[in-house]
């Protein structure tokens, strides 16, 4: 079987770790040339060092802020000579607490990163492909989460940014269209990732108990998922929402 994403171009946010790591993997196993970008730059040099293929790069974004998106984009293009093709937006945080005892800031970071970040790269790298005439083709492949969809306590922050991940794919799938770039997203469920790992074991076994597989997901499959809406083998898949949840 032939390599599904051979000479593609991919970028992917929080690659240091979880699912945007895996996609790294995934996508380089398939044949993509690879930046791995992550707020921990180690992590993501990390991550692109064990990457089959050659000519990956890693470099360090903080996806809140424009100029750190500007001049990690324009990095690729230095080294590339054209921007990535695909994007994967990976990079997300959490900062639990119930509402009425939520901090403002605490509330306002995760919308920062998970919501706005989502934004400025779909923005700042959609632009890219359109002015370097790499559009068509092109894919944007943003990480929700199941809980954007039915919430969860403690949890109102997260909610709010990855159901307004799901608004934004719809709504960008709407405008790049004609540009060729398809956005969609991806609904990972309760996947087996640093961000579950403070989760005590007795709300671990609840959330498994209510999951038809009967087990918390690897993140390795949500890459696959993510690796297949990267390839032209998903061409007419656009502005939808999968759901790599086991059936939650």
């Amino acid at each position: 079987m032939s390599n599904i994403v051979a000479g593609k171009i991919a970028f992917v946010t929080g690659a240091g770790s979880g699912i945007g790591k895996a996609t790294c993997r995934i996508l380089a196993r398939e044949g993509a040339k690879v930046i791995a970008t992550d707020k921990n730059l180690k992590a993501a040099e990390q991550t692109a060092s064990f990457l089959e293929g050659s000519g990956h790069l890693a470099m360090t974004i903080d996806v809140s802020e424009t100029d750190s998106v500007e001049r990690a984009l324009k990095m690729c293009i230095n080294h590339f000579s054209k921007p990535p093709n695909v994007v994967v937006n990976s990079a997300g945080i959490t900062r639990d607490n119930f509402l009425l005892k939520m901090d403002v800031d605490d509330f306002n970071e995760v919308l920062k990163v998970n919501l706005q970040g989502t934004f400025n790269i779909s923005k700042y790298a959609a632009n890219q492909m359109i002015e370097s005439g790499v559009a068509n083709g092109g894919s944007i492949i943003n990480i929700s989460s199941i809980i954007g969809k039915i919430g969860n306590m403690g949890q109102c922050n997260y909610a709010a940014s990855k159901a307004g991940v799901v608004a934004l794919t719809r709504t960008a799938a709407m405008e790049f269209g004609i540009f060729g770039i398809r956005v969609n997203a991806i609904l990972p469920g309760f996947i087996d990732t640093p961000m579950i790992a403070s989760v005590p074991e007795k709300v671990k076994e609840m959330f498994i108990g209510m999951i038809p597989l009967k087990r918390t997901g690897k993140p390795e499959e949500v890459a696959e998922v993510i690796t297949f809406l990267a390839s032209d083998r998903s061409s007419y898949v656009n502005g939808t929402s999968i759901e790599v949840a086991g059936g939650f």
